[in-house]
């Protein structure tokens, strides 16, 4: 297959010495899949993704990963069937420049994280019926930088299972719960500098003994509070200091709130 490179979108400099293996619907000589691509590629290749819309399912396992989209507004991969994206025990990398959708009726979300270790930027995570973006399980820990994660059917990104992700300055709106969640003993989000905002409950949640780092975020004009806790949780900092940290204005509910009942209004 053709590595050479167009006039147009034209692939980043490998900083890992491999190739560039191209992906372009269009373009003779080419992958038409950006699945065929990670097929072929190698520890150190990169995979460079022009514009279009892929139906495609990427399943990445216990590997490193270096995909690059022409940007999140002119690359699009989809799937019916499944999740879009599946990472388990990826150990290094990045991913970049991509929409994730799901456009199916089964319980998947658009970008799916286990137990992996790699960066996430730029990129879009949209319409599961799920959360959008899950990372779970105790050695999860990846970095997720300037992403838009927007009308899933649940939240937008959902941390679980002892996962301590890095969450920066990605935007949550228009989810059908949540902007982030966090749930269980041992998972611990660093959240800052995020935008959680018209979500259809709260912009933050954080229950069954989750801890989270929460700062410089903005929860705006959320349905009802800016950030919702059970009491068994721990914030960093504590509650009563959180909306001196944060931005949590115009929510009509409130800043925030303790409940014991996080998920009432759901019928959970």
């Amino acid at each position: 297959m053709s590595t050479e490179q167009s006039p147009l979108h034209e692939p980043p400099p490998n900083p890992f010495g491999g190739k560039t293996l191209i992906v372009d619907v269009e373009r003779p000589g080419c992958f038409t899949l950006p699945s065929e691509a990670l097929a072929h590629a190698q520890q150190d290749d990169q995979i460079f993704i022009r514009p279009g819309v892929y139906e495609d399912r990427l399943v990445m396992t216990e590997r490193t990963i270096h995909l690059v989209g022409a940007g999140r507004d002119q690359v699009t991969i989809f799937n019916r069937r499944s999740g879009p994206c599946y990472l388990q025990r990826v150990s290094g990398g990045r991913i970049s420049g991509i929409t994730f959708r799901y456009v199916g009726s089964d319980q998947h979300s658009a970008l799916n994280i286990l137990d992996s270790v790699c960066t996430i930027s730029h990129c879009r995570a949209t319409e599961g019926l799920l959360s959008g973006v899950v990372i779970y399980g105790p050695d999860c820990r990846p970095t997720l930088l300037d992403n838009e994660i927007s009308h899933n059917r649940e939240s937008g990104i959902f941390s679980f299972a002892g996962a301590q992700p890095y969450l920066r300055e990605n935007t949550c709106f228009g989810n059908h719960h949540f902007g982030m969640a966090a749930r269980d003993e041992g998972t611990r989000p660093d959240m800052i500098k995020n935008i959680c905002r018209e979500n259809m409950l709260s912009g933050i949640l954080l229950f069954h003994l989750a801890k989270a780092l929460i700062l410089e975020n903005t929860c705006e004009e959320n349905a009802h509070w800016g950030i919702v806790l059970t009491p068994d949780c721990e914030p960093t900092p504590k509650s009563d200091d959180l909306p001196q940290s944060n931005l949590l204005a115009r929510n009509p509910r409130g800043a925030y709130t303790l409940t014991t009942e996080p998920l009432s209004d759901i019928g959970r």
